[in-house]
């Protein structure tokens, strides 16, 4: 009787309920990950292990190919904030107003390519910019009299497919966050800001982008680490972790590279807490720009 009256506490309930999220967690995210921090000192072989201490780090910065996929991954990461967040935060305003009729098939249209496989939607963009003239992009290039070209065999142009592809895949899940953020905001904050003759423009940037900087945030926070953690887009884009001179590779690309196709997980264990430590300190860095962390008067 006591262990039931127990179970059905106000006090004890709670705990009962966020248990498994507890449990999920620290299996399956906290021990992962002091593991790979314990690997990082460590030199895996097939039958044993030895402790290395700090060598894996010291190889890690003087390794070039590394400073390459870092390269790789913050300019990916930064030309995805500068199209991912603005755009779909357009489109959202668009799709709220009364200008765009059939709200629900372009909010469906948008999304669907996030339900696509990365394996598929890489391999098809692979197909499009073939270096063949049976590419469609060497077809549209051909039709504007510009010749075919080898884009996914030069740094700029495979950033270009890269980023088309990621534009493709999520603009309709951000697009999807910013309209929960703007359905959120007080009708009555815009009906007093047309008493003031406040324009549109001005009622985007005095209204809409204050009271959606939450969202914002969110939406910003995601994108950082989505950007520094893509490896799959660029596998499919290229076939195999091997693209030209590397134009391709990424942090993770290079921690598969080292890991599973080298067998040294000490060094991609290294390679994994680099990368953590990097999207923790970019991500508090502009929490912490963007006042998330100050106390509220």
């Amino acid at each position: 009787m006591k262990a039931r009256n127990l179970l059905y506490s106000q006090k004890v309930a709670p705990y009962v309920f966020v248990l498994p999220f507890i449990l999920s967690f620290a299996v399956f995210w906290i021990y992962p990950l002091i593991t790979a921090f314990t690997m990082s000192f460590q030199d895996i072989g097939a039958i044993k292990s030895e402790w290395v201490g700090f060598d894996n780090y010291t190889k890690l910065l003087k390794d070039k190919v590394f400073m390459v996929a870092v390269a790789n991954s913050a300019k990916y990461m930064f030309l995805t904030l500068v199209l991912l967040i603005p755009f779909p935060l357009l489109f959202a305003v668009l799709i709220d107003s009364n200008i765009v009729k059939a709200k629900g098939v372009w909010k469906a249209v948008m999304y669907m390519p996030a339900l696509t496989s990365v394996v598929i939607s890489g391999t098809l963009f692979r197909l499009m910019f073939s270096e063949y003239k049976t590419g469609q992009m060497n077809i549209i290039a051909e039709a504007l009299g510009l010749g075919t070209y080898k884009w996914l065999k030069n740094g700029w142009s495979g950033m270009i497919a890269l980023l088309i592809l990621a534009c493709w895949r999520w603009t309709g899940v951000n697009m999807l966050y910013f309209l929960a953020g703007l359905k959120s905001i007080d009708t009555s904050l815009y009906e007093a800001a047309d008493i003031d003759g406040a324009s549109p423009v001005q009622k985007f940037f005095h209204v809409t982008l204050p009271m959606i900087k939450p969202t914002t945030i969110y939406v910003l926070t995601i994108s950082v680490y989505a950007g520094l953690a893509m490896f799959l887009e660029s596998y499919m884009l290229w076939a195999g972790n091997s693209s030209p001179n590397n134009i391709g590779l990424t942090i993770v690309g290079y921690l598969y590279k080292r890991g599973i196709e080298k067998n040294n997980m000490g060094y991609a264990c290294a390679v994994g807490v680099v990368l953590l430590i990097v999207a923790l300190v970019i991500n508090f860095a502009q929490l912490f720009l963007n006042g998330t962390f100050k106390k509220e008067d």
